[in-house]
């Protein structure tokens, strides 16, 4: 079987044209019809990649996120949302949540595929890449090997995108990365996100390990503090 996927979304026609044509694909596919249940078919199933919808009953795909990303078994799951809204808040509010793309309906179907496979070609790349060096940096350790971000003694629970982010700033301190480069490095060049994206994953990072580490660049980017 290739990588596992689980594909979220209330309208049952929905869900069986992307399961399909996934399948064909040669991935392992489990469904959901709803963001509770999805929160628990996550949970058993481990997928490699979720593509879930946001605007659904008994639990949102937003809140459904949020309770994935709480699941340390479920960091390295990439999270991609489906929604019929384009409304710039909506992208922002599920990259808020611990989303790492964003799709837009109707969907096309081999367009979609071409994004799964880059992202799934890329996710297989980084789990079997060589080992990568330990970043230590006063109080603040960074175990890109064990995936696990240390403030001190207290283990810091951060999503893939965000550990990603991280990782990269403080492999060379005070150097200033633009906001292209943070994209192309952290989100590849086959997954399209608002550039607003960033702010939120810095900010995000910034609630967890201080306000000081991390210093934006005005109208170019950001860089670790050593």
């Amino acid at each position: 079987m290739g990588s596992k996927i689980l594909v979220v979304d209330d309208e049952a026609d929905i869900v069986e044209f992307i399961s399909y044509n996934l399948e064909k694909e040669g991935y392992e596919v489990q469904i959901a019809h709803n963001g509770s249940e999805a929160v628990d078919k996550a949970k058993s199933f481990k997928p490699d990649l979720i593509i879930m919808d946001v605007m659904m009953p008994h639990m949102d795909g937003i809140e459904a996120c949020r309770k994935i990303r709480e699941n340390e078994e479920l960091t390295n799951t990439f999270i991609m949302f489906l929604t019929a809204r384009s409304e710039e808040y909506s992208e922002i509010a599920g990259f808020d949540a611990g989303g790492d793309d964003y799709v837009t309906k109707p969907i096309k179907p081999r367009a979609l595929l071409s994004r799964v496979n880059a992202i799934m070609k890329r996710h297989t790349s980084n789990l079997e890449s060589d080992t990568a060096d330990v970043l230590v940096n006063g109080n603040l350790t960074i175990n890109p090997n064990e995936h696990v971000v240390k403030l001190g003694d207290v283990s810091l629970n951060l999503p893939r995108k965000e550990f990603d982010l991280l990782y990269l700033l403080a492999s060379k301190p005070s150097k200033v990365f633009t906001r292209e480069k943070i994209l192309r490095k952290v989100w590849g060049t086959d997954v399209f996100v608002v550039d607003r994206t960033i702010d939120v994953h810095i900010r995000k990072i910034r609630e967890k390990i201080g306000d000081t580490k991390i210093e934006t660049i005005k109208g170019v980017g950001y860089k670790f503090v050593g």
